[in-house]
């Protein structure tokens, strides 16, 4: 997981914005090849021990509904390469072609998918992104280039390593679906009100990047399935510009 020289990054990701990140990731390299390590072992240990659950969750997303076992979306992850992620099916087929955000009462939700989303099981199936690599288990998570698109200069560097299975922000927006329910326009609501506040912690985990961090995040992760609340301290721009004015 070694990082490419500067020079040998796509062009849109050579600015200023990202050289920041970039230089601090540099300095990290023996984190990073122990990162990968980790990622490997783990995740083949892992496919061993779950591999009836894979089977049982196979055959009840089968039997609910028509369609494949993985829903295999296209995103997008280190350095802005695209691939098809693996996810156990919990939609109805075809469903990705309508808005590519969920809300919490999605009708394209299957009866068998809603049981495996409500305990995070549909993720799993990521364990075989973590063997190819382009996937890793701490990172940022991946966006469908729709919404990559979107991204500012800034933004952008959180492509300087491939995208993960959890990070903090997925943990704190845990509940993003129901934050999305009320709006009219989902797609939109997510880029400019959800978006930029994940973007504002997978930042600052690059910053603070560290293998044990990685480890830490995996911890808080597996709390929060079990029902740990965990709270940010991000605040919303025209928040914080109010804030500013009655100072």
């Amino acid at each position: 997981m070694l990082l490419k020289k500067w020079e040998q990054l796509p062009p849109e990701m050579q600015t200023a914005d990202v050289r920041k990140y970039y230089n601090i990731l540099k300095k990290k390299q023996v984190s990073l090849f122990f990162k990968r390590v980790f990622d490997v072992v783990v995740s083949l240990i892992m496919l061993i021990i779950l591999s009836p659950i894979f089977l049982i969750l196979a055959i009840a997303i089968k039997i609910d509904s028509k369609g494949p076992v993985f829903y295999r979306q296209e995103r997008v992850t280190q350095y802005g390469k695209r691939f098809r992620i693996h996810k156990f099916r919990t939609m109805v087929q075809n469903a990705d072609k309508g808005s590519q955000v969920t809300v919490s009462n999605d009708s394209r939700i299957t009866r068998v998918g809603k049981a495996i989303r409500d305990c995070r099981l549909d993720e799993i199936a990521q364990l075989i992104d973590v063997i190819q690599g382009t996937v890793t288990f701490s990172g940022v998570r991946p966006e469908s280039p729709k919404f990559v698109a979107e991204y500012t200069h800034e933004m952008m560097a959180t492509l300087l390593l491939p995208a993960g299975v959890t990070s903090l922000a997925s943990i704190l927006y845990k509940d993003e679906a129901k934050l999305l329910d009320a709006a009219e326009n989902t797609d939109k609501v997510y880029i400019e009100e959800i978006l930029p506040a994940k973007m504002y912690y997978n930042l600052k985990s690059i910053e603070n990047f560290s293998f044990w961090g990685d480890l830490k995040i995996m911890f808080m992760t597996m709390l929060a399935v079990l029902g740990k609340e965990y709270k940010g301290d991000c605040v919303p721009a025209e928040k914080k510009e109010k804030q500013e004015i009655e100072v």
